[in-house]
């Protein structure tokens, strides 16, 4: 057995609607099918994959097990996700990666976890 692809992400969260409203109003995922699990949640797409699984009332652990610093996305239109962060008063780090160029942006969702948001090199730098 090898790994041929990265499946999704899960989170948690302390408000769902909070929650999707960030990941949809604010990213561009579409919230689609999920089955009839026990637990309130979510799952977003991008097309036709559920990418990102958010998990709601639990209470959020106090020491949260693993290591994962932050998940990341490739994305498009480098302007206008900096309008729409400015717009939701989102703060961000952005940064051209030496070597690649690439640009990456970096913010948090509304339970604090890190997103990364890869934009390609040709894109031009933001108006701030």
């Amino acid at each position: 057995m090898t790994v041929i692809d990265m499946n999704h992400f899960t989170v948690l969260s302390n408000n769902l609607e909070k929650s999707k409203a960030f990941y949809i109003n604010i990213l561009g995922l579409k919230e689609g099918y999920r089955p009839p699990f026990a637990f309130p949640g979510a799952w977003l797409y991008v097309g036709d994959r559920a990418i990102l699984h958010i998990m709601a009332g639990r209470s959020m652990p106090i020491n949260a097990a693993g290591v994962i610093d932050h998940m990341a996305f490739t994305a498009s239109n480098l302007q206008a996700m900096v309008d729409t962060l400015k717009q939701y008063n989102i703060d961000y780090e952005l940064q051209r990666l030496k070597g690649l160029e690439i640009w990456q942006l970096f913010c948090h969702d509304p339970d604090g976890a890190k997103v990364e948001l890869d934009f390609p090199a040709h894109e031009s730098e933001p108006k701030q």
